[in-house]
């Protein structure tokens, strides 16, 4: 007869064999979705390659690379494929800009004329308000973005490149161009999504007394090993080209390649990530894997050393607005510092739990992190805007929580 502390010993090394197998097959079963997600997507030519990783409690419990990294070369997707990251840049510049201000370098109140005194928007009534770094991080600042325009618009009729266009467009004259369009409302009064990330790229110069590419990889890429993540392509070879939505299949970009967005029109040129005379585009300038940007969302989630202090992720990635509408969201989102915040799951019915923080990147990605449910999530892809919103990205999140 078994001594009853074996009999426990037993009971309990079933237990973990059991719930071992129940983990097991849990991870069978949203593979088995998310390739069903992602194969669907490419035999409807909705999108052309993905990379997509999920990570639970820290292990990368699903990776796949599916379709083609270059539709007419015939070149299949890989995992290590480089990705240009368009407002995948935003966190990481954002961090970026908690990192100085945890060294006593910025301030988040500063005066943005602190740093730049020619920056100096107006309202349309011809009064200069004042506008912080805060409200830059938050897009409360009353900028906006070109994209949601029309072709006569004011950002459009001013030049003003949204980060992805006008290569060879130096950073100073593009904060010009900003600086004559009058603001939307007077800052911290409405949200607006917007350029305000490129003005505190040019910011972070000034405070960092280094240019924004620099600063960036000492501060973040470099110690967390994103050797394949900067504002410069890495590897050319490894770059996946890029395509647009189209019918009756995804179009590749050439030349300033235009795709619809609501009203507006997002202008993408791609060959901007080769033009070294092009300005730093702190809200999308950067190009990098799906490893290294999930790299950086674990490190984020598990608390941001070596980049930032708990305090830096919570102010992250914390509801910063209050009641103001994100307007490019769904219902039941706010806004930190750099990302979304899910403020409450029930308006949009989304299967993601209180505190989720996500985003996107308009040549076609998505991610989001659930640290309720210890989740990050990176999904890229080469077709914008189809990889960054709409019934893809819905399904790859439904799919990962097994929700219908």
């Amino acid at each position: 007869m078994d001594h009853p502390a074996t009999t426990d010993a037993k009971a309990a090394g079933a237990a973990t064999v059991d719930a071992m197998a129940a983990g097991a097959a849990t991870a069978d079963a949203t593979a088995a979705r998310l390739d069903a997600v992602i194969s669907r997507a490419l035999e409807e030519e909705r999108i052309v390659g993905a990379v997509v990783l999920v990570a639970r409690d820290g292990e990368v419990v699903y990776r796949r690379a599916a379709g083609l990294a270059d539709r007419e070369a015939g070149t299949p997707m890989r995992e290590d494929a480089v990705f240009r990251f368009a407002s995948l840049t935003k966190p990481i510049v954002s961090a970026a800009a908690l990192a100085l201000v945890e060294r006593g370098a910025l301030r988040l109140d500063d005066p943005v004329t602190r740093h730049l005194p020619d920056f100096r928007p107006r309202l349309a009534d011809g009064r200069e308000p004042v506008i912080t770094v805060r409200q830059l991080m938050s897009h409360t600042a009353g900028l906006s973005y070109g994209f949601f325009e029309g072709p006569d618009g004011p950002y459009r009729r001013a030049g003003v490149s949204d980060g992805m266009d006008r290569p060879g467009l130096a950073l100073d004259e593009n904060l010009r161009r900003i600086a004559s369009v009058p603001l939307s409302c007077e800052p911290g009064t409405a949200w607006g999504y917007s350029v305000a990330t490129d003005v505190l790229g040019a910011v972070l110069e000034k405070a960092g007394g280094a240019a924004l590419p620099d600063l960036v990889d000492r501060l973040v890429t470099r110690p967390l090993g994103m050797g394949d993540t900067g504002f410069a392509v890495a590897d050319p070879a490894r770059l996946a080209a890029a395509y647009g939505d189209g019918t009756p299949r995804p179009v590749r970009m050439e030349g300033t390649h235009a795709v619809p967005f609501g009203e507006g029109t997002v202008l993408f040129t791609p060959a901007r990530a080769f033009d070294p005379a092009s300005f730093p585009s702190g809200g999308a300038g950067m190009a990098g894997t799906a490893a290294d940007f999930l790299r950086f969302l674990e490190a984020l989630r598990t608390g941001g050393a070596p980049v930032l202090s708990a305090d830096g992720v919570r102010a992250l990635t914390t509801n910063a607005v209050g009641d103001l509408t994100v307007t490019v969201a769904d219902p039941g989102w706010g806004f930190g510092l750099g990302a979304a915040v899910l403020k409450d799951p029930g308006p949009s019915g989304t299967p993601q739990a209180a505190g989720t923080w996500a985003w996107g990147g308009a040549y076609g990605h998505s991610w989001f992190v659930d640290p309720a449910n210890r989740l990050s999530v990176a999904a890229l892809t080469n077709t914008g805007l189809a990889g960054m919103v709409g019934p893809f990205p819905n399904a790859i999140r439904d799919a990962v929580y097994g929700a219908d």
